[in-house]
């Protein structure tokens, strides 16, 4: 993957490169790049496709000590990010954390669209089991480490306090494996996950709500029927409060639907990418 040197720190991603439509792509907490890689894939012939892995658990390379490590930073490093390589145009796509409607509130400049796919929103933080058990982890001295070993255990990897709750099918052990590595073996990037997650406050996505209501471009709210972790209620919330909010719904999937249901994603971004029709 390439790499950029931004003001938080070397940021690696991929890029699909093209001349088609810029999607960017943001994953959640103890996920990289990776976990959009058949979204990626089936979009990239007619798209270009840039996918970060953000600074949230998985990443290789540690971010600069001397600067803060929060939502309010992961914010800037993503509209750093887009500025950096002179994106327009963008359609952006989050899955899991809910830092892009901060990001469409503060710097809507360069996007185009805006896509939430089952994320947190309004009030819901920490989200479901796996939030909880994050949160607690982070408080606790060693509990970070304790954290990946039990989820490194393939055994217990299905728990409901980790990707149980997130997919309804396993994840590749080959991907699982390298969402956790970073955190199992490296303290830094530890430190960087202790620091992101400390640092959120809880209002900061009511905060962001009342901001979309003034996000005045085409948005799109991809939430997951079966999600654990991301009341379906907020999918129609979010829907109802963006002035050109669509909701589709998809079936048979939790959180990560670019897991769960990636080619019926795929259908929904490119219809909605190209401004055709987006029906569930």
């Amino acid at each position: 993957m390439p790499e950029i040197e931004l003001t938080a720190g070397t940021i690696a991603y991929e890029d699909t490169g093209g001349p088609g439509p810029v999607v960017v792509l943001l994953h959640g907490l103890a996920h990289d790049a990776t976990v959009w890689r058949k979204v990626t894939a089936a979009l990239a012939p007619d798209h270009r496709v840039l996918a970060p892995t953000l600074p949230y658990g998985s990443h290789r390379t540690p971010m600069k000590p001397d600067v803060p490590l929060s939502p309010d930073s992961v914010i800037d490093l993503i509209a750093e990010f887009l500025d950096r390589l002179d994106l327009t145009g963008v359609t952006l796509v989050e899955s899991d954390c809910g830092r892009a409607q901060t990001v469409a509130v503060r710097h809507p400049e360069r996007l185009a669209r805006l896509v939430l796919v089952s994320c947190e929103a309004f009030d819901n933080y920490p989200p479901g089991a796996p939030g909880k058990m994050i949160d607690l982890a982070c408080r606790v001295p060693g509990g970070i480490s304790l954290m990946t070993r039990v989820l490194g255990l393939k055994a217990l990897r299905r728990l409901p306090v980790g990707l149980g709750a997130l997919t309804k099918r396993p994840v590749p052990d080959e991907i699982a494996e390298a969402w956790l590595r970073p955190l199992r073996t490296d303290p830094a990037i530890r430190h960087d996950f202790r620091r992101y997650c400390l640092a959120v406050r809880r209002d900061e996505l009511l905060r962001a709500s009342e901001g979309l209501r003034k996000f005045d471009r085409p948005a799109l709210v991809v939430w997951a029927v079966d999600d654990l972790m991301m009341p379906r209620e907020h999918g129609r919330r979010l829907a109802e409060l963006l002035p050109q909010g669509r909701l589709v719904e998809i079936e048979d999937s939790r959180t990560l639907i670019s897991e769960d249901q990636p080619e019926r994603l795929v259908d929904v971004l490119r219809a909605f990418v190209a401004g055709a029709p987006v029906t569930d």
